[in-house]
């Protein structure tokens, strides 16, 4: 007789959630780090719904604060910092990024994210080190948290795919060219052939991607 395979309970608070950086610099004098994204990846069988915290709503503009990551997919979060100025150098603010079940209210799992603006990236490597023990320090202290709702923004035209997609897609080309396992009159070595399952693979991450490229050029 089969037995029924019964999802366990989630316990609230107690799904770990994946993100990817868990630390946000901003540098003053590098207006290219003042527009950074927060990855949430959903590594589970059901789907997530997610929604960001900040501790200073108005330094910052939040790109989708609210939204769903699929079952076994992944979300970009894109955080900008719109008050630059000295007398918030080395102040620490935090994040928190909350999920909870499609269906459910309650928080099933939530990641704190601390966010510091620096004036420079060129600082002393002993300069830098007393920053990151300080960081560390406050962390420990912190235990309370205002969770109030960061300000969305309005998501900007884009300006093309990113780089990220641009390397996968060189990758991916590139791994469709080499040789198959098998061919003998090739000059390429043998560790590079690959499998044709390999390359079906590439083939499908390059469709994908290039799908994604079409939607980008359309929004």
């Amino acid at each position: 007789m089969q037995q029924q395979r019964r999802q366990p309970e989630l316990v609230e608070g107690n799904l770990p959630v994946f993100v990817f950086p868990t630390e946000l610099i901003f540098y003053a004098d590098d207006q290219s780090t003042h527009k950074q994204v927060l990855t949430l990846y959903n590594p589970y069988e059901f789907a997530l719904k997610f929604k960001v915290l900040c501790t200073t709503p108005n330094k910052y503009a939040v790109v989708d604060a609210t939204g769903a990551v699929k079952p076994q997919c992944c979300v970009d979060i894109v955080i900008r910092h719109r008050d630059v100025r000295a007398a918030h150098y080395g102040v620490i603010d935090k994040f928190r990024l909350q999920v909870s079940e499609q269906s459910q209210r309650k928080a099933l799992g939530r990641k704190e994210i601390i966010a510091t603006l620096l004036p420079s990236a060129k600082e002393p490597p002993q300069q830098k080190e007393e920053e990151e023990k300080r960081i560390k320090e406050h962390l420990s202290e912190s235990v309370f948290f205002e969770q109030t709702l960061c300000q969305p923004e309005n998501r900007p035209a884009s300006s093309g795919p990113s780089l990220l997609t641009v390397f996968l897609g060189i990758v991916c080309i590139a791994a469709l060219m080499l040789p198959t396992l098998g061919e003998m009159e090739s000059l390429v070595p043998l560790y590079l052939h690959l499998s044709v399952n390999q390359k079906l693979v590439a083939a499908y991450v390059l469709g994908k991607y290039s799908g994604l490229c079409v939607l980008v050029e359309l929004l």
